[in-house]
Protein backbone atom coordinates (compact mmCIF):
# COMPACT_ATOMS: atom_id res chain seq x y z
CA UNK A 1 0.00 0.00 0.00
CA UNK A 2 2.85 2.41 0.79
CA UNK A 3 4.22 2.03 -2.73
CA UNK A 4 0.84 3.00 -4.18
CA UNK A 5 0.83 6.09 -1.97
CA UNK A 6 4.38 6.90 -3.07
CA UNK A 7 3.44 6.45 -6.74
CA UNK A 8 0.45 8.77 -6.38
CA UNK A 9 2.46 11.46 -4.57
CA UNK A 10 5.25 11.17 -7.16
CA UNK A 11 2.64 11.79 -9.87
CA UNK A 12 1.35 14.85 -8.05
CA UNK A 13 4.88 16.26 -8.10
CA UNK A 14 5.07 16.16 -11.92
CA UNK A 15 3.36 19.55 -12.00
CA UNK A 16 6.67 21.08 -10.78
CA UNK A 17 8.80 18.98 -13.10
CA UNK A 18 9.92 20.27 -16.53
CA UNK A 19 8.93 16.98 -18.20
CA UNK A 20 5.22 17.90 -17.92
CA UNK A 21 5.70 21.10 -19.98
CA UNK A 22 5.10 19.61 -23.46
CA UNK A 23 1.57 18.43 -22.57
CA UNK A 24 0.44 21.56 -20.71
CA UNK A 25 -0.82 23.39 -23.85
CA UNK A 26 -3.17 20.49 -24.66
CA UNK A 27 -4.49 20.50 -21.10
CA UNK A 28 -4.98 24.25 -20.74
CA UNK A 29 -6.64 24.48 -24.15
CA UNK A 30 -9.70 22.94 -22.44
CA UNK A 31 -9.54 25.26 -19.43
CA UNK A 32 -12.55 27.34 -20.55
CA UNK A 33 -14.85 24.29 -20.89
CA UNK A 34 -16.97 22.71 -18.13
CA UNK A 35 -14.61 20.57 -16.06
CA UNK A 36 -16.88 17.53 -15.66
CA UNK A 37 -17.73 17.30 -19.38
CA UNK A 38 -14.42 18.37 -20.87
CA UNK A 39 -11.45 18.61 -18.49
CA UNK A 40 -12.14 15.49 -16.44
CA UNK A 41 -12.64 13.12 -19.44
CA UNK A 42 -9.42 14.42 -20.97
CA UNK A 43 -7.44 13.79 -17.79
CA UNK A 44 -8.99 10.32 -17.41
CA UNK A 45 -8.05 9.42 -20.98
CA UNK A 46 -4.54 10.80 -20.45
CA UNK A 47 -4.03 8.82 -17.21
CA UNK A 48 -5.38 5.52 -18.56
CA UNK A 49 -3.39 5.73 -21.80
CA UNK A 50 -0.20 6.64 -19.98
CA UNK A 51 -0.57 3.68 -17.60
CA UNK A 52 -1.17 1.23 -20.45
CA UNK A 53 1.59 2.54 -22.73
CA UNK A 54 4.13 2.79 -19.89
CA UNK A 55 3.34 -0.80 -18.83
CA UNK A 56 3.93 -2.05 -22.37
CA UNK A 57 7.11 -0.02 -22.72
CA UNK A 58 8.49 -1.51 -19.52
CA UNK A 59 7.64 -5.18 -20.03
CA UNK A 60 6.86 -5.86 -23.69
CA UNK A 61 8.88 -6.51 -26.78
CA UNK A 62 9.58 -4.73 -30.02
CA UNK A 63 6.01 -4.99 -31.28
CA UNK A 64 4.85 -2.75 -28.44
CA UNK A 65 7.55 -0.20 -29.16
CA UNK A 66 6.53 -0.11 -32.83
CA UNK A 67 2.84 0.16 -31.94
CA UNK A 68 3.56 3.01 -29.55
CA UNK A 69 5.52 4.84 -32.25
CA UNK A 70 2.58 4.60 -34.66
CA UNK A 71 0.31 5.71 -31.83
CA UNK A 72 2.48 8.78 -31.24
CA UNK A 73 2.27 9.71 -34.92
CA UNK A 74 -1.52 9.38 -34.87
CA UNK A 75 -1.69 11.41 -31.66
CA UNK A 76 0.44 14.18 -33.16
CA UNK A 77 -1.83 14.35 -36.21
CA UNK A 78 -4.93 14.51 -34.01
CA UNK A 79 -3.52 17.17 -31.73
CA UNK A 80 -2.28 19.22 -34.70
CA UNK A 81 -5.87 19.18 -36.00
CA UNK A 82 -6.97 20.31 -32.56
CA UNK A 83 -4.59 23.26 -32.71
CA UNK A 84 -5.78 24.19 -36.20
CA UNK A 85 -9.38 23.97 -34.99
CA UNK A 86 -8.62 26.44 -32.21
CA UNK A 87 -7.00 28.84 -34.69
CA UNK A 88 -9.57 28.58 -37.48
CA UNK A 89 -13.18 27.76 -36.51
CA UNK A 90 -14.19 27.49 -40.17
CA UNK A 91 -11.61 24.78 -40.76
CA UNK A 92 -12.70 23.14 -37.50
CA UNK A 93 -16.21 22.74 -38.89
CA UNK A 94 -14.81 20.64 -41.73
CA UNK A 95 -12.05 18.62 -40.07
CA UNK A 96 -14.22 17.61 -37.15
CA UNK A 97 -17.11 16.18 -39.17
CA UNK A 98 -15.84 12.58 -38.84
CA UNK A 99 -15.82 13.01 -35.07
CA UNK A 100 -19.43 14.06 -34.79
CA UNK A 101 -20.52 10.45 -34.48
CA UNK A 102 -18.13 10.00 -31.57
CA UNK A 103 -19.78 12.69 -29.54
CA UNK A 104 -19.27 16.12 -30.92
CA UNK A 105 -16.74 18.46 -32.37
CA UNK A 106 -13.06 18.41 -31.55
CA UNK A 107 -13.07 22.06 -30.64
CA UNK A 108 -16.01 24.31 -29.75
CA UNK A 109 -16.20 27.96 -30.61
CA UNK A 110 -15.50 30.43 -27.88
CA UNK A 111 -19.14 31.16 -27.08
CA UNK A 112 -19.06 29.10 -23.94
CA UNK A 113 -20.73 25.99 -25.33
CA UNK A 114 -19.59 22.82 -23.71
CA UNK A 115 -17.22 20.35 -25.26
CA UNK A 116 -18.38 16.79 -25.75
CA UNK A 117 -17.29 13.89 -23.55
CA UNK A 118 -15.90 11.69 -26.30
CA UNK A 119 -13.79 14.36 -28.07
CA UNK A 120 -12.28 15.32 -24.73
CA UNK A 121 -11.57 11.67 -23.89
CA UNK A 122 -10.01 11.22 -27.33
CA UNK A 123 -7.78 14.22 -26.78
CA UNK A 124 -6.78 12.77 -23.41
CA UNK A 125 -5.82 9.47 -25.06
CA UNK A 126 -3.71 11.35 -27.60
CA UNK A 127 -2.02 13.39 -24.89
CA UNK A 128 -1.30 10.25 -22.85
CA UNK A 129 0.50 8.74 -25.86
CA UNK A 130 2.83 11.73 -25.96
CA UNK A 131 3.48 12.08 -22.25
CA UNK A 132 7.08 10.98 -21.85
CA UNK A 133 7.83 9.49 -18.40
CA UNK A 134 9.55 11.89 -16.06
CA UNK A 135 12.98 10.64 -14.98
CA UNK A 136 12.34 10.86 -11.28
CA UNK A 137 13.20 8.32 -8.58
CA UNK A 138 9.56 7.28 -8.00
CA UNK A 139 8.70 6.50 -11.62
CA UNK A 140 12.16 4.98 -12.09
CA UNK A 141 11.47 2.62 -9.19
CA UNK A 142 8.15 1.54 -10.72
CA UNK A 143 9.48 1.05 -14.26
CA UNK A 144 12.59 -0.78 -13.07
CA UNK A 145 10.51 -3.19 -11.06
CA UNK A 146 8.24 -3.75 -14.08
CA UNK A 147 11.12 -4.46 -16.41
CA UNK A 148 12.67 -6.97 -14.03
CA UNK A 149 9.53 -8.71 -12.75
CA UNK A 150 7.65 -8.91 -16.03
CA UNK A 151 4.06 -8.05 -16.72
CA UNK A 152 1.73 -8.04 -13.73
CA UNK A 153 -1.37 -6.20 -12.63
CA UNK A 154 0.51 -4.43 -9.80
CA UNK A 155 2.74 -2.66 -12.31
CA UNK A 156 -0.26 -1.29 -14.19
CA UNK A 157 -1.99 -0.18 -10.98
CA UNK A 158 1.20 1.54 -9.77
CA UNK A 159 1.54 3.38 -13.07
CA UNK A 160 -2.15 4.27 -12.90
CA UNK A 161 -1.63 5.66 -9.38
CA UNK A 162 1.28 7.74 -10.70
CA UNK A 163 -0.82 9.00 -13.61
CA UNK A 164 -3.74 9.71 -11.28
CA UNK A 165 -1.46 11.84 -9.12
CA UNK A 166 -0.39 13.83 -12.16
CA UNK A 167 -4.01 14.17 -13.25
CA UNK A 168 -4.93 15.46 -9.78
CA UNK A 169 -2.39 18.29 -9.90
CA UNK A 170 -3.32 19.07 -13.51
CA UNK A 171 -7.02 19.14 -12.55
CA UNK A 172 -6.32 21.76 -9.90
CA UNK A 173 -4.31 23.78 -12.40
CA UNK A 174 -7.08 23.37 -14.97
CA UNK A 175 -9.76 24.62 -12.55
CA UNK A 176 -7.66 27.65 -11.68
CA UNK A 177 -6.86 28.26 -15.36
CA UNK A 178 -10.54 28.13 -16.28
CA UNK A 179 -11.32 30.91 -13.83
CA UNK A 180 -8.45 32.99 -15.21
CA UNK A 181 -9.65 32.56 -18.81
CA UNK A 182 -13.24 33.38 -17.85
CA UNK A 183 -12.09 36.57 -16.11
CA UNK A 184 -10.05 37.55 -19.18
CA UNK A 185 -13.01 37.08 -21.49
CA UNK A 186 -15.30 39.11 -19.26
CA UNK A 187 -12.91 41.95 -18.58
CA UNK A 188 -11.13 42.20 -21.91
CA UNK A 189 -13.48 40.67 -24.42
CA UNK A 190 -10.53 38.64 -25.53
CA UNK A 191 -12.11 35.22 -25.87
CA UNK A 192 -11.32 34.81 -29.54
CA UNK A 193 -7.70 35.89 -29.11
CA UNK A 194 -7.23 33.66 -26.05
CA UNK A 195 -8.54 30.72 -28.06
CA UNK A 196 -6.23 31.47 -30.97
CA UNK A 197 -3.26 31.95 -28.65
CA UNK A 198 -3.93 28.51 -27.19
CA UNK A 199 -4.08 27.15 -30.73
CA UNK A 200 -0.62 28.55 -31.43
CA UNK A 201 0.73 26.99 -28.21
CA UNK A 202 -0.77 23.62 -29.14
CA UNK A 203 0.83 23.69 -32.61
CA UNK A 204 4.19 24.74 -31.10
CA UNK A 205 3.97 21.83 -28.64
CA UNK A 206 3.13 19.41 -31.46
CA UNK A 207 6.10 20.64 -33.50
CA UNK A 208 8.45 20.41 -30.50
CA UNK A 209 7.39 16.83 -29.76
CA UNK A 210 7.55 15.76 -33.41
CA UNK A 211 11.07 17.17 -33.78
CA UNK A 212 12.25 15.73 -30.47
CA UNK A 213 12.95 19.19 -29.05
CA UNK A 214 11.05 18.36 -25.88
CA UNK A 215 13.22 15.38 -24.94
CA UNK A 216 16.51 16.88 -26.10
CA UNK A 217 15.96 20.10 -24.18
CA UNK A 218 14.18 18.87 -21.09
CA UNK A 219 16.76 16.11 -20.59
CA UNK A 220 19.21 18.87 -19.80
CA UNK A 221 16.93 20.87 -17.49
CA UNK A 222 17.81 20.38 -13.85
CA UNK A 223 15.38 18.10 -12.02
CA UNK A 224 17.26 18.41 -8.77
CA UNK A 225 14.41 19.94 -6.76
CA UNK A 226 11.77 17.51 -7.95
CA UNK A 227 14.07 14.53 -7.50
CA UNK A 228 15.08 15.66 -4.05
CA UNK A 229 11.44 15.87 -2.97
CA UNK A 230 10.69 12.46 -4.49
CA UNK A 231 13.73 10.93 -2.81
CA UNK A 232 12.55 12.34 0.50
CA UNK A 233 9.21 10.63 -0.06
CA UNK A 234 10.99 7.35 -0.74
CA UNK A 235 13.10 7.67 2.37
CA UNK A 236 10.08 8.57 4.54
CA UNK A 237 7.76 5.85 3.27
CA UNK A 238 10.34 3.12 2.75
CA UNK A 239 11.01 1.25 5.95
CA UNK A 240 14.36 -0.47 6.43
CA UNK A 241 12.88 -3.88 5.74
CA UNK A 242 9.98 -2.96 3.51
CA UNK A 243 10.34 -5.26 0.53
CA UNK A 244 7.30 -3.75 -1.13
CA UNK A 245 9.38 -0.72 -1.91
CA UNK A 246 12.01 -2.73 -3.76
CA UNK A 247 11.75 -4.08 -7.33
CA UNK A 248 12.61 -7.75 -6.93
CA UNK A 249 15.97 -8.61 -8.38
CA UNK A 250 16.36 -5.25 -9.91
CA UNK A 251 18.38 -2.15 -9.90
CA UNK A 252 18.15 1.40 -10.91
CA UNK A 253 20.58 4.24 -11.02
CA UNK A 254 19.61 7.48 -9.32
CA UNK A 255 19.62 10.59 -11.45
CA UNK A 256 22.77 12.72 -11.55
CA UNK A 257 21.41 15.36 -9.22
CA UNK A 258 21.21 12.78 -6.47
CA UNK A 259 24.38 10.86 -7.28
CA UNK A 260 26.68 13.86 -7.44
CA UNK A 261 26.28 15.47 -4.07
CA UNK A 262 29.06 17.76 -2.97
CA UNK A 263 31.69 16.33 -0.72
CA UNK A 264 31.34 18.92 1.99
CA UNK A 265 34.17 19.64 4.39
CA UNK A 266 34.11 18.12 7.83
CA UNK A 267 30.44 17.31 8.44
CA UNK A 268 29.03 15.80 11.59
CA UNK A 269 27.13 12.54 11.25
CA UNK A 270 24.67 13.70 13.90
CA UNK A 271 22.26 11.30 15.54
CA UNK A 272 22.18 7.92 13.85
CA UNK A 273 18.82 6.18 14.17
CA UNK A 274 18.42 2.42 13.94
CA UNK A 275 17.17 1.61 10.42
CA UNK A 276 16.91 -2.14 10.88
CA UNK A 277 18.94 -5.28 11.44
CA UNK A 278 21.73 -6.29 9.08
CA UNK A 279 20.23 -8.78 6.59
CA UNK A 280 21.75 -12.08 5.57
CA UNK A 281 24.81 -12.22 3.34
CA UNK A 282 23.81 -15.63 2.00
CA UNK A 283 23.38 -16.22 -1.71
CA UNK A 284 26.66 -15.00 -3.21
CA UNK A 285 27.95 -17.29 -5.96
CA UNK A 286 31.54 -16.70 -4.85
CA UNK A 287 33.56 -14.69 -2.32
CA UNK A 288 36.83 -13.00 -3.27
CA UNK A 289 39.59 -11.96 -0.84
CA UNK A 290 37.79 -13.76 1.97
CA UNK A 291 35.94 -16.85 3.01
CA UNK A 292 32.13 -16.41 3.03
CA UNK A 293 31.05 -13.96 5.72
CA UNK A 294 27.85 -14.01 7.74
CA UNK A 295 25.96 -11.32 9.57
CA UNK A 296 26.24 -13.32 12.81
CA UNK A 297 30.01 -13.71 12.56
CA UNK A 298 30.41 -9.95 12.02
CA UNK A 299 28.80 -8.99 15.34
CA UNK A 300 31.24 -6.87 17.28
CA UNK A 301 32.59 -5.30 14.07
CA UNK A 302 31.55 -2.08 12.36
CA UNK A 303 30.60 -3.03 8.79
CA UNK A 304 30.35 -1.00 5.60
CA UNK A 305 28.46 -2.79 2.81
CA UNK A 306 29.15 -1.27 -0.63
CA UNK A 307 26.91 -2.30 -3.55
CA UNK A 308 28.77 -1.73 -6.81
CA UNK A 309 29.49 -3.09 -10.27
CA UNK A 310 32.78 -2.65 -12.05
CA UNK A 311 31.64 -0.93 -15.27
CA UNK A 312 29.54 1.68 -13.40
CA UNK A 313 31.32 5.05 -13.54
CA UNK A 314 29.57 6.30 -10.39
CA UNK A 315 30.80 3.22 -8.53
CA UNK A 316 34.33 3.63 -9.84
CA UNK A 317 34.48 7.19 -8.54
CA UNK A 318 33.53 6.04 -5.01
CA UNK A 319 36.06 3.18 -4.92
CA UNK A 320 39.08 5.34 -3.87
CA UNK A 321 37.20 6.46 -0.75
CA UNK A 322 35.96 2.98 0.16
CA UNK A 323 39.43 1.58 -0.40
CA UNK A 324 41.00 4.29 1.79
CA UNK A 325 38.48 3.76 4.62
CA UNK A 326 39.05 0.01 4.54
CA UNK A 327 42.79 0.48 4.92
CA UNK A 328 42.68 3.28 7.50
CA UNK A 329 40.20 1.73 9.92
CA UNK A 330 40.77 -2.02 9.51
CA UNK A 331 42.80 -2.23 12.73
CA UNK A 332 40.02 -0.37 14.57
CA UNK A 333 37.43 -3.02 13.74
CA UNK A 334 35.98 -1.81 10.43
CA UNK A 335 35.06 -4.51 7.89
CA UNK A 336 34.29 -3.34 4.36
CA UNK A 337 32.33 -5.73 2.15
CA UNK A 338 31.95 -5.02 -1.54
CA UNK A 339 28.81 -6.63 -2.95
CA UNK A 340 29.33 -6.86 -6.69
CA UNK A 341 25.87 -6.96 -8.27
CA UNK A 342 26.06 -6.95 -12.09
CA UNK A 343 24.22 -4.77 -14.59
CA UNK A 344 25.52 -6.33 -17.82
CA UNK A 345 25.85 -10.04 -18.55
CA UNK A 346 29.65 -9.89 -18.82
CA UNK A 347 29.83 -8.56 -15.26
CA UNK A 348 28.54 -11.93 -14.04
CA UNK A 349 31.73 -13.68 -15.07
CA UNK A 350 33.88 -14.26 -11.96
CA UNK A 351 37.07 -13.97 -14.02
CA UNK A 352 36.07 -10.45 -15.10
CA UNK A 353 35.29 -9.45 -11.52
CA UNK A 354 38.60 -10.88 -10.29
CA UNK A 355 40.51 -8.88 -12.91
CA UNK A 356 38.56 -5.74 -12.02
CA UNK A 357 39.32 -5.92 -8.29
CA UNK A 358 42.98 -6.57 -9.10
CA UNK A 359 43.09 -3.54 -11.41
CA UNK A 360 41.30 -1.42 -8.80
CA UNK A 361 43.58 -2.68 -6.00
CA UNK A 362 40.65 -3.86 -3.89
CA UNK A 363 41.83 -6.17 -1.12
CA UNK A 364 38.74 -6.16 1.11
CA UNK A 365 36.12 -8.96 0.84
CA UNK A 366 33.95 -8.94 -2.28
CA UNK A 367 30.78 -11.03 -2.65
CA UNK A 368 29.77 -11.83 -6.24
CA UNK A 369 26.01 -11.34 -6.06
CA UNK A 370 25.02 -12.56 -9.54
CA UNK A 371 21.57 -13.70 -8.41
CA UNK A 372 20.76 -10.44 -6.56
CA UNK A 373 20.30 -12.38 -3.33
CA UNK A 374 22.11 -9.89 -1.08
CA UNK A 375 20.72 -6.98 -3.10
CA UNK A 376 17.17 -8.13 -2.36
CA UNK A 377 17.96 -8.88 1.27
CA UNK A 378 18.94 -5.22 1.73
CA UNK A 379 15.98 -3.95 -0.33
CA UNK A 380 18.55 -2.05 -2.36
CA UNK A 381 17.78 0.04 -5.42
CA UNK A 382 21.00 1.79 -6.40
CA UNK A 383 24.56 1.57 -7.62
CA UNK A 384 26.55 2.67 -5.66
CA UNK A 385 24.86 2.20 -2.30
CA UNK A 386 26.52 2.22 1.13
CA UNK A 387 25.03 0.71 4.29
CA UNK A 388 26.69 1.43 7.64
CA UNK A 389 26.23 -1.24 10.34
CA UNK A 390 27.20 -0.93 14.00
CA UNK A 391 28.89 -3.51 16.23
CA UNK A 392 25.48 -4.79 17.35
CA UNK A 393 24.52 -5.70 13.81
CA UNK A 394 22.12 -2.77 13.27
CA UNK A 395 21.91 -0.59 10.14
CA UNK A 396 22.50 2.97 11.37
CA UNK A 397 22.93 4.92 8.13
CA UNK A 398 22.78 4.58 4.36
CA UNK A 399 23.93 6.67 1.41
CA UNK A 400 22.98 6.28 -2.25
CA UNK A 401 25.14 7.56 -5.07
CA UNK A 402 28.33 9.58 -5.06
CA UNK A 403 29.39 12.36 -2.72
CA UNK A 404 29.06 13.25 0.97
CA UNK A 405 32.29 11.37 1.63
CA UNK A 406 33.20 13.39 4.72
CA UNK A 407 29.83 12.65 6.29
CA UNK A 408 30.15 8.95 5.43
CA UNK A 409 33.57 8.79 7.07
CA UNK A 410 32.18 10.57 10.14
CA UNK A 411 29.50 7.87 10.37
CA UNK A 412 32.22 5.19 10.33
CA UNK A 413 34.16 7.02 13.03
CA UNK A 414 31.08 7.49 15.21
CA UNK A 415 30.17 3.81 15.02
CA UNK A 416 33.76 2.85 15.87
CA UNK A 417 33.72 5.18 18.88
CA UNK A 418 30.43 3.62 20.01
CA UNK A 419 32.24 0.28 19.86
CA UNK A 420 34.93 1.63 22.21
CA UNK A 421 37.61 2.38 19.61
CA UNK A 422 39.89 5.40 19.57
CA UNK A 423 40.05 6.74 16.05
CA UNK A 424 42.37 9.40 14.64
CA UNK A 425 40.95 12.90 14.38
CA UNK A 426 42.02 13.67 10.83
CA UNK A 427 39.74 12.66 7.96
CA UNK A 428 41.07 10.77 4.98
CA UNK A 429 42.40 12.84 2.09
CA UNK A 430 41.46 11.06 -1.14
CA UNK A 431 42.25 12.07 -4.71
CA UNK A 432 41.01 9.78 -7.44
CA UNK A 433 42.86 9.58 -10.77
CA UNK A 434 41.80 8.55 -14.26
CA UNK A 435 38.23 7.30 -14.40
CA UNK A 436 38.14 7.39 -10.57
CA UNK A 437 38.58 11.17 -10.45
CA UNK A 438 35.68 13.32 -9.27
CA UNK A 439 33.31 14.49 -12.03
CA UNK A 440 32.86 18.04 -13.27
CA UNK A 441 29.18 18.28 -12.41
CA UNK A 442 28.76 21.87 -13.56
CA UNK A 443 29.45 20.79 -17.12
CA UNK A 444 27.58 17.49 -17.42
CA UNK A 445 24.68 17.96 -19.82
CA UNK A 446 24.70 14.49 -21.33
CA UNK A 447 22.96 11.49 -19.72
CA UNK A 448 23.96 7.86 -19.49
CA UNK A 449 23.08 6.38 -22.88
CA UNK A 450 22.62 2.69 -23.66
CA UNK A 451 23.30 1.22 -27.10
CA UNK A 452 21.26 -1.99 -26.79
CA UNK A 453 17.71 -1.57 -28.06
CA UNK A 454 16.10 -2.43 -24.72
CA UNK A 455 17.12 0.95 -23.29
CA UNK A 456 18.45 2.95 -26.23
CA UNK A 457 17.31 6.55 -26.71
CA UNK A 458 18.09 9.32 -29.22
CA UNK A 459 19.41 6.94 -31.90
CA UNK A 460 19.65 8.92 -35.13
CA UNK A 461 20.95 6.63 -37.88
CA UNK A 462 18.48 6.86 -40.80
CA UNK A 463 15.86 4.13 -40.65
CA UNK A 464 16.36 3.43 -36.97
CA UNK A 465 17.70 0.27 -35.37
CA UNK A 466 17.22 -3.17 -36.91
CA UNK A 467 16.91 -5.67 -34.09
CA UNK A 468 18.98 -8.83 -33.72
CA UNK A 469 20.33 -8.98 -37.26
CA UNK A 470 23.24 -7.52 -39.19
CA UNK A 471 22.49 -4.19 -40.86
CA UNK A 472 24.44 -1.46 -42.62
CA UNK A 473 23.99 1.86 -40.83
CA UNK A 474 24.81 5.40 -41.92
CA UNK A 475 25.81 8.23 -39.60
CA UNK A 476 22.93 10.60 -38.83
CA UNK A 477 22.70 14.35 -38.28
CA UNK A 478 23.19 14.84 -34.54
CA UNK A 479 21.87 17.34 -32.05
CA UNK A 480 23.03 17.37 -28.45
CA UNK A 481 22.80 13.88 -26.89
CA UNK A 482 21.96 12.21 -30.20
CA UNK A 483 24.08 9.28 -31.41
CA UNK A 484 24.38 7.09 -34.47
CA UNK A 485 26.13 4.05 -35.90
CA UNK A 486 28.02 3.77 -39.16
CA UNK A 487 28.99 0.48 -40.80
CA UNK A 488 27.72 -3.05 -40.33
CA UNK A 489 26.35 -3.70 -36.81
CA UNK A 490 24.09 -6.17 -35.02
CA UNK A 491 22.06 -4.50 -32.28
CA UNK A 492 20.74 -6.77 -29.54
CA UNK A 493 18.92 -5.92 -26.29
CA UNK A 494 22.12 -5.14 -24.37
CA UNK A 495 24.72 -3.93 -26.89
CA UNK A 496 25.68 -3.15 -30.46
CA UNK A 497 28.25 -5.55 -32.01
CA UNK A 498 30.40 -4.64 -35.02
CA UNK A 499 30.22 -7.16 -37.87
CA UNK A 500 32.93 -5.73 -40.15
CA UNK A 501 36.01 -3.59 -39.57
CA UNK A 502 35.64 0.13 -40.19
CA UNK A 503 32.41 0.72 -38.29
CA UNK A 504 32.00 3.80 -36.10
CA UNK A 505 29.89 5.34 -33.34
CA UNK A 506 29.18 9.07 -33.10
CA UNK A 507 27.81 10.99 -30.12
CA UNK A 508 27.09 14.71 -29.73
CA UNK A 509 27.91 15.35 -26.06
CA UNK A 510 28.54 18.05 -23.45
CA UNK A 511 30.77 16.99 -20.54
CA UNK A 512 34.39 17.07 -19.45
CA UNK A 513 34.78 13.27 -19.60
CA UNK A 514 33.33 10.70 -21.97
CA UNK A 515 33.38 6.99 -21.17
CA UNK A 516 32.19 4.03 -23.19
CA UNK A 517 31.64 0.49 -21.90
CA UNK A 518 33.22 -1.80 -24.48
CA UNK A 519 34.28 -5.40 -24.89
CA UNK A 520 36.00 -7.49 -27.57
CA UNK A 521 34.05 -9.95 -29.65
CA UNK A 522 33.10 -13.46 -28.61
CA UNK A 523 36.50 -14.70 -29.79
CA UNK A 524 38.22 -12.38 -27.30
CA UNK A 525 40.55 -10.87 -29.92
CA UNK A 526 41.66 -7.28 -29.17
CA UNK A 527 40.00 -4.54 -31.20
CA UNK A 528 41.93 -1.44 -32.28
CA UNK A 529 40.16 1.91 -32.39
CA UNK A 530 40.74 5.58 -33.15
CA UNK A 531 38.93 8.50 -31.48
CA UNK A 532 38.31 11.98 -32.88
CA UNK A 533 36.66 15.05 -31.36
CA UNK A 534 35.01 17.39 -33.86
CA UNK A 535 36.86 15.52 -36.60
CA UNK A 536 40.40 15.90 -35.22
CA UNK A 537 42.57 13.83 -32.90
CA UNK A 538 42.02 14.61 -29.19
CA UNK A 539 45.55 15.75 -28.35
CA UNK A 540 45.65 16.82 -24.70
CA UNK A 541 41.93 16.02 -24.39
CA UNK A 542 42.49 12.27 -24.64
CA UNK A 543 41.30 9.92 -21.90
CA UNK A 544 43.35 7.39 -19.96
CA UNK A 545 42.50 4.64 -22.47
CA UNK A 546 43.61 6.59 -25.55
CA UNK A 547 46.73 8.47 -26.57
CA UNK A 548 47.05 11.96 -28.04
CA UNK A 549 46.39 10.52 -31.51
CA UNK A 550 43.15 9.01 -30.23
CA UNK A 551 44.42 5.44 -30.63
CA UNK A 552 43.62 2.62 -28.23
CA UNK A 553 42.80 -1.08 -27.96
CA UNK A 554 39.78 -2.89 -26.49
CA UNK A 555 41.24 -5.83 -24.60
CA UNK A 556 38.53 -6.64 -22.08
CA UNK A 557 34.93 -5.97 -21.10
CA UNK A 558 35.02 -2.80 -19.04
CA UNK A 559 34.53 0.97 -19.00
CA UNK A 560 37.01 2.91 -21.17
CA UNK A 561 37.71 6.60 -20.57
CA UNK A 562 38.10 8.05 -24.06
CA UNK A 563 37.90 11.82 -23.50
CA UNK A 564 39.02 14.11 -20.68
CA UNK A 565 38.93 17.72 -21.82
CA UNK A 566 41.55 20.04 -20.38
CA UNK A 567 40.07 23.34 -21.49
CA UNK A 568 36.59 24.81 -21.71
CA UNK A 569 33.70 22.38 -22.06
CA UNK A 570 31.18 22.85 -24.87
CA UNK A 571 29.07 20.76 -27.23
CA UNK A 572 31.42 18.40 -29.09
CA UNK A 573 31.02 15.58 -31.59
CA UNK A 574 32.77 12.40 -30.50
CA UNK A 575 33.53 9.61 -32.97
CA UNK A 576 35.18 6.26 -32.40
CA UNK A 577 36.16 4.15 -35.41
CA UNK A 578 37.02 0.48 -34.95
CA UNK A 579 39.80 -0.93 -37.12
CA UNK A 580 38.91 -4.55 -36.34
CA UNK A 581 35.55 -6.36 -36.22
CA UNK A 582 33.77 -7.86 -33.23
CA UNK A 583 33.69 -5.03 -30.69
CA UNK A 584 30.65 -4.86 -28.39
CA UNK A 585 29.50 -1.41 -27.28
CA UNK A 586 27.18 -1.16 -24.25
CA UNK A 587 26.75 2.34 -22.80
CA UNK A 588 28.09 5.91 -22.72
CA UNK A 589 28.62 7.66 -19.38
CA UNK A 590 29.99 11.12 -18.59
CA UNK A 591 31.88 12.96 -15.91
Amino acid sequence: MLLFVLAYLGGVLTIISPCILPVLPFVFARADRPFLKSGLPMLVGMALTFAIVATLAAVAGGWAVAANEYGRIAALVLLALFGIALLFPAIADRVTQPLVALGGRLSQSADGSSGGFMPSLLLGVATGLLWAPCAGPVLGLILTGAALQGANIQTTFLLLAYAAGAATSLALALLVGGRVFAAMKRSLGAGEWVRRGLGVLVLVAVAAIALGVDTNYLANVSLAQTSAVEQTLIDKLRGPNNTAMMPAGGAMQPNPSMMMKTNAPHESAGALPVEGTMPSLDGAVEWLNSKPLTAEALRGKVVLVDFWTYSCINCLRTIPYVRAWAEKYKNDGLVVIGVHTPEFAFEKQPANVKKAIADLKIDYPVAIDNNYAIWRAFDNMYWPAHYFIDAQGRIRHHHFGEGEYAKSEEVIRQLLREAGKNVPEQLTDVRGTGAEAAPDMANIKSPETYLGYDRAENFMSPGGAVRDESHDYAAGVLKLNDWSLAGSWTVDPENAALDRAGGAIRYRFHARDLHLVLGPGTDGKPVRFKVTIDGVVPGVDHGVDTDANGEGIVTGQRLYQLVRQQGGVRDRTFEIQFLDPGVQAFAFTFG
